[in-house]
Order: C-alpha cells, then sequence, then structure tokens
C-alpha cells in the first residue's frame, strides 16, 4: 500500500527507540502546525532548518510535549 503524506515517528529520549504510535499528515501545512505549537527550538535558524527538511522531503524535530501528550504516543493505536 502506498501511502502519500508525511510519515512521522516518534523516539523516546535515547532517540533510538520507536513509540509505537506513527501519524502521516496530508500536508506539510501540518508539519509546520506541530512545530508552531509543540517546537523547543523557535529560532530563526531552527525554523529554516524546519523548512529545509520539509523541502527534501526528510529531519525532524524536538518536541515540548506534556506527560499526558507523551503517553497517548506510547499507547499501542
Amino acid at each position: 500500500m502506498h501511502v502519500e503524506g508525511w510519515y512521522c515517528q516518534f523516539l523516546e529520549a535515547d532517540l533510538k527507540t520507536s513509540l509505537p504510535r506513527k501519524l502521516t499528515f496530508a500536508s506539510p501545512g501540518k508539519i509546520r502546525e506541530m512545530y508552531d505549537r509543540f517546537g523547543i527550538d523557535k529560532k530563526l535558524e531552527d525554523r529554516s532548518a524546519l523548512e529545509y527538511g520539509i523541502n527534501i522531503g526528510r529531519g525532524s524535530v524536538w518536541l515540548s510535549l506534556t506527560p499526558e501528550q507523551f503517553l497517548k504516543l506510547k499507547r499501542k493505536p
């Protein structure tokens, strides 16, 4: 099955262990919205790095989540 969109996975603090919940967004606008809402660094160079990642089709951002939000990502879908 071919899925169009932006596939997002989330990692534990060790940056190696994937959390069970994965998300797929239909447009890069949703990636920008997630960054705007939960991104840790929001300096001009961080936004530029986000845009570069979107343009090349891969990248990463650091998110600041509440314990409840993090637990949702740890639950199996």
